[in-house]
């Protein structure tokens, strides 16, 4: 029992992680297309 919820924790703790990475990567994206249309805009 207590082997299947340390299993079942790693896994989350596994997704969590993966997911995080992701949004991260994302917003990361987001802030370069912003600053990249304002310098579009400015010129």
């Amino acid at each position: 029992m207590v082997k299947k919820l340390v299993l079942a924790l790693v896994a989350g703790g596994i997704v969590f992680s993966a997911s995080a990475c992701n949004t991260v990567k994302g917003a990361g994206r987001d802030v370069t297309s912003v600053g990249k249309a304002g310098e579009d805009a400015i010129k």
